[in-house]
């Protein structure tokens, strides 16, 4: 993606150790948490791109964003690995850091509504 060239404009995004948690445990392989973060990042620019104004704006990106988590669990499970409590909550987590970056106060739960891990 040609995007991943572009700097966020956000800089406490662009700072953060995205799934800081799933790098440091090595039952998560790294190349798949490289796809996850690069799915966080992406949110990122998606938000400083369409700004969104309301929460169900938000939650429009978020759950798009979602969803692309929920096509990698095949990819984790044929690694003998799978997106589950540990990796549910750092997910959840780094959306509701990514949420409050650009100042919005969201519902954890509800920024990974959509989700099916």
């Amino acid at each position: 993606m040609a995007k991943k060239q572009e700097k966020l404009a956000n800089e406490a995004v662009r700072n953060y150790s995205f799934l800081k948690e799933m790098y440091e445990d090595s039952y998560f392989p790294n190349k798949l948490v490289d796809k996850g973060k690069a799915i966080l990042v992406g949110l990122c620019f998606e938000i400083e791109q369409k700004q969104p104004k309301t929460l169900d704006e938000l939650y429009e990106l978020t759950h798009a964003a979602t969803d692309k988590f929920n096509d990698l669990q095949d990819d984790f499970e044929e690694a003998d690995s799978e997106i589950e409590t540990a990796a549910r909550e750092c997910i959840a987590e780094d959306f509701e850091f990514v949420s409050k970056a650009y100042g919005f106060e969201a519902d954890r739960e509800e920024l990974v509504a959509t989700r099916d891990w």
